[in-house]
């Protein structure tokens, strides 16, 4: 099942006002427009300054942090 366009932003900006408020998620979202931001280029360049080591740390205290309750967002 094809996912519209509209649906996609809608989730998103659900995603992004639930988690960071109306003020920043349109900070965030202007951010991303004026400085032509790539996601795949920055996530590349965030990964490959971290050592395994690095990532597994960061992904443990996140999963302490934020534990599984179940109740994942469906995407």
């Amino acid at each position: 099942m094809m996912t519209s366009t509209a649906e996609i932003m809608n989730r998103g900006m659900k995603c992004l006002t639930e988690h960071m408020g109306v003020l920043e998620a349109e900070e965030f979202i202007s951010v991303i427009i004026r400085e032509k931001f790539d996601y795949t280029k920055w996530q590349r360049e965030y990964f490959d300054m971290k050592t395994p080591e690095d990532i597994s740390t960061e992904a443990s205290c996140f999963e302490k942090k934020q534990p599984f309750t179940g109740d994942a967002i469906r995407l």
